[in-house]
């Protein structure tokens, strides 16, 4: 159903709402809302483009919003309606978090959870796609975790698919997550050294700041206590191209005299949106399970690297992405959500999200940039789960970092769509 239209900055805007089953299984039972944002350039010939669908990293994120006409969107305008998909449980979509959760026992909230997986968000997309255009193809987008939604609606909706493009986003098709953050510690700590490398300084602001907060109880503006631990995963940013100079810059403004700023506080809680996007802490290590438990797979495999352990002199190094079970104690929004996330932890019976069988016939264009030093997505698997999509288009580049849709997105979206128009 369309709620609104509106025009700005060149383009047209027409919101869409979608009322879907929670679970596809159970399509009587409990629904909720799917809202996706349609852009277009601000023209009358636009109601003749395709359709691209864009899926956005995560999981539990919501698309990104067009303030400005430009970047990505201003590029995919130029040949598609685009379509900004907030997948389930984010942003103007039926949204989890703690308060609206917070009615559900324990075992109810896991069994709604459980839902927000990239196979559901996908089954949205189609009943979308049938909404709009009936038996019509479209094409899709996929940046990060929204490359593993792409993957697997390749593996089971490829006759509604028309092209598809991928960003930093091509998942192990198999792989159980103790292998796959053991490499990504390895790549963490390469991250942490050559950080240190740009920004020698940051090794002295990052040793003095975690000294601090060993001998002292600091709390952030919210009220959270800010432990060594959750100051470590700041090292999020070190995957992304500004993320080194932005950590650099917030450490350097870490004290007032002998105590810690508020800025720098105030400045660690605009970076971190765990509180705000719980279904990225919950659910992040199920987008790789199939048919067997997670068990909180970062926080175990974490052992076997001491060089990331709080107590330790030097070097100091940061994590990444990296959801652990404490994070339920010490983020005040998390605590209502710290049983149901033990029990999705524990969850034996995830579905099945690939079909190798599908993927090595595919049929339908496939187009994905892989980032050769990404933090995030481990580039070896990527080239793994290439070698078996019949006919993928492979752009391997160490040019830009995991976030390299956001920060030169025409460039990218031209190599993208050159490789299969």
């Amino acid at each position: 159903m369309v709620t609104s239209i509106y025009t700005y900055s060149g383009m047209t805007i027409i919101e869409h709402d979608f009322i879907v089953p929670l679970n596809y299984n159970d399509p009587d039972g409990e629904n909720i809302s799917i809202f996706v944002r349609e852009v277009s350039m601000d023209q009358p010939s636009i109601k003749d483009l395709p359709f691209l669908v864009f899926f956005q990293g995560g999981p539990g994120h919501e698309s990104p919003r067009p303030i400005t006409n430009s970047g990505w969107i201003k590029r995919a305008i130029q040949d598609y309606r685009v379509l900004l998909l907030d997948q389930r449980g984010t942003g103007r979509s039926s949204i989890a978090t703690s308060q609206t959760l917070k009615h559900l026992k324990s075992q109810k909230m896991a069994e709604w959870l459980q839902q927000f997986r990239a196979d559901n968000i996908v089954r949205d997309a189609e009943t979308i796609r049938q909404a709009l255009i009936g038996t019509e193809k479209w094409s899709i987008l996929g940046q990060s975790f929204g490359g593993f939604c792409a993957i697997h609606y390749l593996s089971f909706y490829q006759e509604s698919l028309k092209e598809v493009f991928i960003t930093g986003g091509l998942p192990p098709l198999k792989a159980h997550p103790d292998n796959i953050y053991r490499r990504t510690y390895r790549r963490v700590e390469e991250k942490n050294k050559l950080f240190y490398s740009i920004f020698p300084d940051s090794y002295d602001y990052a040793r003095r700041i975690a000294d601090y907060l060993l001998t002292n109880n600091v709390h952030l503006p919210n009220g959270d206590l800010l432990t060594v631990e959750r100051f470590q995963q700041l090292g999020l940013q070190l995957g992304f191209s500004d993320g080194m100079a932005t950590l650099n810059f917030l450490l350097e403004s870490a004290f007032a005299g002998e105590e810690l700023s508020y800025s720098f506080l105030k400045g660690i809680m605009s970076l971190q949106n765990f509180d705000t996007n719980p279904i990225f802490t919950i659910l992040h290590e199920a987008c790789y399970a199939q048919g067997f438990a997670t068990n909180w797979s970062a926080y175990r495999i974490r052992k076997e690297f001491p060089q990331f352990e709080v107590g330790r002199k030097d070097p100091f190094y940061f994590t990444g992405e990296m959801l652990y079970p404490w994070m339920l104690d010490e983020f005040q929004t998390l605590k209502p959500l710290k049983k149901a996330a033990g029990l999705l932890a524990k969850k034996t019976d995830w579905p099945i999200l690939y079909d190798e069988k599908i993927l090595s016939t595919n049929k339908v264009p496939v187009a994905a940039a892989v980032y050769t030093n990404d933090m995030y997505v481990d580039r070896d698997y990527s080239m793994e789960t290439a070698d078996i999509i019949k006919g993928i288009e492979i752009w391997e580049t160490s040019e830009y970092e995991h976030n390299g849709l956001r920060s030169d997105g025409k460039n990218v979206l031209d190599l993208l769509f050159r490789r299969i128009k």
